[in-house]
């Protein structure tokens, strides 16, 4: 691994002397004798057990899975020169792990996450406890010290980073320039019942009923949770299908079958993966129509992709949400404390999360180029965020995404960097 380290620098120790006499908290602000270093690796076998280790008690995201980043990387077909893998340490012990891909767009060198829009939320790999001991001045320093690191690129580009961690608040305010851009939504009750009782009205549980009973006149339907990697097969394949037939409706990109990703969610399922994935399915008449795709890890339940059926006759007892309402009904009495449900704001996230996290991209330009590039960026940003709330910016943006896919030929496997 290469390194590099950070020693005390005169700023950092006054502060630690004063701080106290300041009147500001203790333990925030990086002791006198501090010592930070940085290690860079191409090898993702080499961070194994550090990134474990950081991961042991809790991810935030399925981007922050050993076994998913693994994974992705093998079936991306990523070269090893565009993978890193920069630890930093806070006297000689690990605290935080930035799993990165290097790419190039329009002659800009960028590091970022692995996947892009995959999951809902990235974060480094962080000991929580020691970043927050480490205060603003000596998380400033210790990302200064991992980002030195990074010194064959134009920029670095963060993605979906949540403002706060529960029980931790802003630990990556000081990582580059943040732009906040969506909110993560996600359900954390003790119970079913405690969902229930705060998340449905009267009114909610009328119309849920209604729903219910609309597709129940259709035949007889069935919920069913699918671990079993055949069974599990056939579902994926549906659930693609069905999302295939949603984005042709809506004249959006298919993602998933323009980047050649249905074989990715196939072998995360497989024996050997080391993920655990589990498919809500809700049937009607033995046949699939509503899937939910989830990665589980501990106590913790990430939905990745839903899909229902495109028939008009059986949408018409909104299939998607019946499978929804049966999840929340098993999920929290299953031992889960937490059922994430992505960014971006729709209907059933309004009805079941009752947590909101704000998600910010955070920005660090190397070089001038990277610096205008990110200027650039954001401000396209900026204009995504304002097509949300006007349709004519959103019509305008979705035919410039088409034409650009057409014209980049971004339904081609990813290209590897120069």
């Amino acid at each position: 691994m290469d390194t590099a380290n950070v020693g005390n620098q005169p700023l950092l120790r006054a502060l630690a002397e004063n701080g106290e006499a300041a009147g500001l908290p203790a333990g925030v602000f990086v002791r006198p004798g501090t010592v930070m270093t940085a290690r860079r690796t191409h090898d993702i076998g080499e961070v194994e057990a550090v990134w474990r280790a950081l991961t042991a008690e809790r991810i935030e995201s399925p981007g922050q899975s050993f076994d998913f980043i693994r994974l992705w990387i093998a079936d991306r077909g990523i070269a090893p020169k565009d993978q890193c893998f920069v630890i930093g340490e806070v006297d000689g012990e690990p605290v935080a792990l930035l799993p990165l891909h290097r790419r190039r767009h329009f002659g800009v060198t960028v590091y970022t996450w692995f996947p892009r829009s995959q999951v809902g939320c990235y974060a480094p790999i962080s000991d929580y406890n020691k970043l927050a001991l480490l205060g603003p001045e000596g998380r400033v320093q210790l990302w200064q010290t991992m980002i030195a690191q990074l010194d064959d690129a134009d920029a670095v580009y963060l993605r979906s980073i949540p403002g706060e961690i529960t029980g931790f608040g802003g630990l990556f305010d000081e990582l580059g320039n943040p732009l906040a851009v969506d909110t993560l939504y996600r359900s954390e009750f003790s119970s079913w019942e405690d969902c229930d009782k705060l998340q449905r009205s009267r009114s909610r549980r009328k119309h849920d009923r209604q729903q219910g009973d609309r597709l129940a006149a259709l035949g007889e339907t069935g919920f069913e949770l699918v671990t079993e990697p055949v069974a599990g097969k056939a579902a994926i394949d549906v659930m693609f299908h069905q999302r295939s037939a949603r984005f042709r409706a809506q004249g959006i990109r298919d993602t998933f079958v323009c980047d050649n990703l249905v074989a990715f969610y196939h072998k995360a399922m497989q024996p050997g993966s080391g993920l655990d994935i589990r498919l809500h399915v809700l049937r009607l008449n033995g046949d699939i129509v509503a899937v939910r795709y989830n990665v589980v890890h501990g106590e913790r339940m990430f939905c990745l992709i839903s899909s229902m059926s495109d028939d008009p006759a059986i949408q018409a007892g909104s299939p998607g949400k019946q499978c929804l309402l049966r999840v929340m009904q098993t999920v929290f009495d299953s031992g889960f404390a937490m059922f994430d449900m992505g960014s971006g704001f729709t209907d059933e996230k309004r009805h079941w999360c009752n947590v909101q996290t704000p998600l910010r991209q955070h920005y660090i330009g190397l070089t001038m180029k990277g610096r205008l590039s990110v200027g650039v960026h954001q401000q396209f940003q900026k204009l995504r965020a304002q097509a949300k709330a006007s349709p004519k910016v959103k019509s305008a943006l979705r035919h410039f995404r088409q034409f650009t896919d057409k014209l980049f030929g971004r339904n081609q496997q990813q290209q590897p960097s120069e």
